[in-house]
């Protein structure tokens, strides 16, 4: 057999399903870091895209993999976290949040529910994330880890 020849293809050269896989690889590797393990879902189960498993072997976390900060009324009182990258590659900062709680901190200032998006029934996403809104997440932010396995 020829040696593989390895060459990095550009995140938006691949389709929706290889972007979703490929996230799902990338956060399970920045979880890992801190002894949380990702078993992956093919039918999103109750909303949730993954189950993390804490390192305490007894908790066990359903996660909705995003790609940007979201809220669905679907998702609301299933004990849901979302999980999403801001920003690209390797420099960008992953979250994961408690979707009923951060989104009941998001209705107390009333930012979603008087939009029409919402009023729909539709998801309610942010492109972007403004100065407000990352102090809101920062509690939710997964911390870069610069230790490596021994």
């Amino acid at each position: 057999m020829p040696p593989l020849v390895f060459k990095r293809i550009p995140y938006e050269q691949l389709n929706g399903h290889q972007q979703e896989a490929y996230n799902f690889q990338k956060v399970s590797a920045v979880l890992a870091d801190f002894g949380i393990l990702t078993v992956p879902l093919s039918n999103d189960w109750n909303g949730a895209d993954f189950i993390a498993q804490m390192h305490d072997g007894v908790t066990f976390l359903k996660v909705q993999l995003k790609g940007r900060l979201t809220f669905d009324l679907k998702y609301s009182g299933k004990q849901l976290y979302v999980c999403f990258r801001d920003g690209k590659g390797d420099h960008g900062v992953w979250y994961m949040y408690d979707h009923d709680e951060l989104l009941g901190q998001l209705a107390a200032k009333g930012k979603i529910e008087k939009t029409k998006t919402w009023a729909s029934e539709k998801p309610y996403h942010f492109p972007t994330l403004s100065k407000d809104l990352k102090k809101m997440l920062e509690p939710y932010r997964i911390p870069r880890e610069s230790r490596t396995a021994s």
